[in-house]
């Protein structure tokens, strides 16, 4: 995992070193969170973990003086077999999506042949872990709103971007559904203006079929107001 100061002249990226125990000969990175506890400013890192073809929430500190982090936990659990992204809401809780309801590898090749719509949401904590939205082909990233009141998601196989409102019991609440002409990746949101920047593959058959001489490409696409009744994509 690299750190990049975006406040320097010439930023360039700084590994961080991960404490001792951690095993890092199987570690796999995917999707990333950060939650910074409002009380003591401690940073905590969540990072989805693929460990020998498995599912992982790792959750780390972040030790900014030594720029280093300090492995806290691993979460496990049945409703996780298949993690893509995750968004963090307090220093042992989150929401993340599983893109496949298979931790079989043959099985979930399965699954997405026949286009099964077995994809979701979950909601993790220490005291409860519940399925929150289902009925998805393939959710991939995620992320929360600047006032912590809509969760936004991707179903990167159905071309859509899902707003749900989140709850005082975390259960989720549908919203809206915006269809986007790519497809749609990672998650960021403008902790400012609440604007939606997305990292998308425009040709989703070239990710496949790999040809170094007809590279598949990406793009970013900027959503504003995407409440509203016509939000603006760019």
């Amino acid at each position: 995992i690299f750190l990049l100061d975006l406040n320097e002249n010439d930023p360039k990226p700084v590994v961080l070193r991960i404490s001792r125990g951690f095993d890092l000969t199987s570690f796999n990175p995917h999707g990333m969170s950060v939650h910074i506890d409002e009380t003591d400013n401690v940073v905590y890192l969540f990072v989805v973990n693929h460990p020998n073809h498995g599912s992982t929430v790792e959750i780390f500190k972040f030790d900014e003086e030594n720029n280093s982090l300090l492995h806290l936990k691993t979460i496990m659990h049945d409703l996780l077999p298949s993690i893509n992204d995750i968004v963090a809401l307090g220093p042992d809780s989150f929401y993340a999506t599983v893109d496949f309801y298979f931790s079989a590898t043959t099985m979930k090749v399965i699954e997405k042949l026949l286009y099964l719509p077995w994809s979701s949401v979950v909601y993790y904590s220490p005291t409860e872990v519940k399925e929150v939205a289902s009925g998805f082909y393939f959710t991939n990233g995620i992320n929360i709103s600047p006032a912590r009141k809509y969760i936004y998601f991707v179903d990167i196989a159905d071309h859509a971007l899902h707003v749900m409102e989140k709850h005082d019991n975390n259960s989720l609440t549908p919203v809206k559904v915006l269809t986007v002409e790519t497809l749609a990746d990672n998650l960021d949101v403008d902790p400012i203006t609440g604007d939606l920047w997305a990292g998308c593959h425009p040709n989703g058959w070239k990710l496949f079929v790999y040809d170094p001489e007809n590279l598949p490409g990406s793009e970013v696409i900027r959503i504003q107001n995407i409440l509203s009744d016509e939000p603006v994509v760019t």
